[in-house]
């Protein structure tokens, strides 16, 4: 009876969970879930008020629990939480490409950084000119973000089309993007600092840095320092899932691989699907394709769609122009074209942004619809591009 279920169960679940676009298939599902049900008449009330139900009973973003401070609703301690999780694991591969990876020199990481640094400007920029002079300014990095694992669970669905270099490529760049985008959010989406708790996170840090020096083994110790790391992060005005990513970097490198592997199933198929069904629960009004007819919504749309491989593939021929960098063996430009497309998926990073640029609940729900029709056309553009590629003609001697 175990072999059966081993057989006909537990394998197919492994297989399912380790191919690279179960992720996509995952957040997929997901999302669809979650809109239809929001959508549904009957479950739409309780659903909606479950992720945002305040435990204070008061409109406010900490709950006082005794003396500690934490998020006051199901939906905050997801975005506040949950995905300083997703932060730590993004942090560890950043870390890891940068010790021994694609950024581990520069004249490897010349083409992805300049290729991510184009592919966050240029749809700024689009967002910036529809959004001139307006309230909804501020939301500008959302169109900037690429999801890494949306990206490439595509890229894996269509095969050899996307060889091997463009992957690594796509990678290294989707990686970059993670990090520009949580400087962003460091930077520009925080709320009043705190100086008191930011010089308590300071001081966790350079403790867990000290036990790194005296080669303390990092075990429990270092994570219940993470955890108060984090909460000081919160409390400090800067966005707490910072609080992942600093301490992702304090990892040691040989521990980075098992940690990395440790959580990369509970990150992409718990965390992120909980993500996706707490960020995507929007009723969608009867007149929201009138409401995409906006400056917020065109600005997101075209930034993703349009901003992502421009600017991506500007810098990048650029860097080959000057002869600073050259493209992977077997990559032609039509290719980085389409693996410029395949980068206006913002999807996650998109939808986190967005819950930190706005505070009305409207103005979320239309910069998460235009993410979400922007990321669809990106899959399906990207998916025909690679699909139905121009076979190269053989060079004739005449």
């Amino acid at each position: 009876m175990s072999g059966f279920f081993k057989k006909n169960l537990i394998n197919p679940i492994n297989q399912f969970m380790n191919d690279s676009k179960s992720i996509g298939i995952m957040l997929l599902t997901c999302t669809g879930l979650s809109l239809l049900i929001a959508n549904w008449d009957w479950a739409a009330p309780t659903y909606l008020r479950f992720w945002h139900y305040s435990f204070s009973g008061l409109d406010q973003h900490h709950v006082e629990i005794g003396f500690l401070s934490l998020p006051n609703s199901p939906l905050l301690l997801i975005n506040d939480g949950l995905m300083a999780i997703f932060f730590f694991l993004a942090g560890m591969e950043i870390k890891r490409e940068m010790t021994n990876g694609q950024l581990s020199s520069i004249k490897q990481s010349l083409l992805p950084v300049f290729g991510a640094i184009g592919g966050m400007l240029a749809p700024a920029i689009l967002y910036g000119l529809f959004n001139k002079g307006q309230e909804n300014i501020h939301g500008w990095a959302i169109p900037t973000a690429t999801d890494i694992a949306f990206t490439l669970g595509v890229a894996s669905l269509l095969g050899k089309r996307v060889p091997m270099g463009l992957k690594i490529f796509l990678t290294a760049l989707a990686i970059i993007d993670d990090l520009g985008a949580i400087l962003v959010i460091a930077l520009f989406y925080g709320s009043h600092l705190q100086v008191g708790y930011l010089i308590a996170a300071v001081l966790v840090g350079g403790i867990i840095h000290f036990l790194n020096k005296k080669h303390i083994a990092f075990g429990v110790l270092q994570f219940v320092l993470g955890v108060l790391l984090w909460y000081c992060m919160f409390n400090s005005g800067i966005h707490a899932t910072v609080a992942g990513v600093i301490f992702a970097f304090l990892v040691p490198v040989k521990h980075l691989k098992n940690f990395e592997t440790g959580i990369h199933l509970p990150v992409y198929f718990l965390i992120i699907p909980i993500f996706a069904l707490a960020n995507t629960a929007i009723p969608i009004p009867a007149n929201s394709f009138q409401s995409l007819d906006s400056r917020l919504g065109w600005g997101i749309i075209l930034g993703l769609c349009l901003g992502k491989p421009l600017g991506i593939t500007a810098a990048c021929y650029f860097l080959v122009q000057r002869k600073w960098a050259e493209l992977p063996k077997g990559i032609t430009w039509y290719k980085v074209i389409g693996a410029g497309i395949l980068a206006g998926i913002g999807f996650t990073m998109s939808i986190f942004i967005a819950t930190l640029a706005f505070k009305e609940t409207a103005v979320q729900d239309i910069a998460k619809i235009s993410v979400l029709l922007a990321s669809s056309i990106a899959i399906i553009v990207g998916y025909c591009w690679f699909r139905f590629e121009p076979k190269q003609k053989p060079f004739q001697k005449y």
